[in-house]
């Protein structure tokens, strides 16, 4: 009775295995080929990261520090569209398309400027950088003589790490109106976040005094 009993238990494993090996099989292939792909997704992303570092260094080496004209001008603009396109979503490409405004002003392309700057803005998933963009799409808006949207793009989310330079941009907004005490206030308020934050501000306290000599002056 016992081996035929064994004999039984073989049977009823070899007839599971038979309906359920083949299942069992695959499953474990599948989790094999998951597990190998998600690291080679893992190296994918990680190639990816550096190629657009690398990238994106090259393109700072070109444009930071140097006025661009011609052929370079063209060159580092290329590069911008390059990493957005290959890089999209990444740290990287905000970064490139923050300096791709700076670039588009040189060329006096102001739409670009205010293009690209408009997409970090609307897109980016990080304050600070989501933030500068706010900020130097409201000095573009001054320099449009458009100073009431500066004030409009000053009362989106800025991040408070960046609350001086809003506050002096504020300022620039309300001179270019005409609004000498509200420009003012908000040049004060500048001079004195920068002090609680302990950043430099430099230009703030020269525009104080500048308003001060007019104002004696009238």
């Amino acid at each position: 009775m016992a081996d035929r009993s064994e004999d039984e238990q073989l049977d009823v494993i070899k007839r599971w295995w038979k309906e359920n090996g083949t299942s069992l099989i695959a499953g474990a292939a599948l989790a094999a080929a998951g597990v190998f792909g998600w690291n080679a997704w893992q190296d994918y992303q990680a190639d990816k990261a550096e190629a657009a570092s690398v990238r994106y260094q090259q393109l700072v080496s070109l444009a930071v520090g140097n006025e661009l004209v011609g052929d370079q001008l063209s060159e580092a603009r290329e590069m911008v569209d390059e990493i957005v396109s290959e890089h999209d979503s990444t740290l990287y490409a905000e970064l490139a398309l923050l300096l791709d405004a700076r670039l588009a002003v040189q060329q006096d392309d102001l739409d670009s400027a205010v293009a690209s700057l408009t997409q970090v803005a609307e897109s980016s998933s990080r304050r600070y950088v989501q933030s500068l963009a706010w900020l130097r799409l409201a000095r573009l808006a001054i320099a449009n003589e458009d100073p009431e949207r500066a004030l409009e793009l000053l009362d989106e989310p800025i991040t408070e790490s960046l609350a001086a330079q809003q506050a002096n941009v504020r300022g620039d907004a309300h001179m270019a109106l005409g609004q000498h005490d509200q420009a003012r206030n908000a040049w004060q308020d500048a001079l004195e976040l920068a002090q609680q934050q302990g950043q430099p501000l430099y230009g703030v306290q020269f525009k104080l005094d500048d308003l001060g000599a007019e104002e004696t002056a009238q």
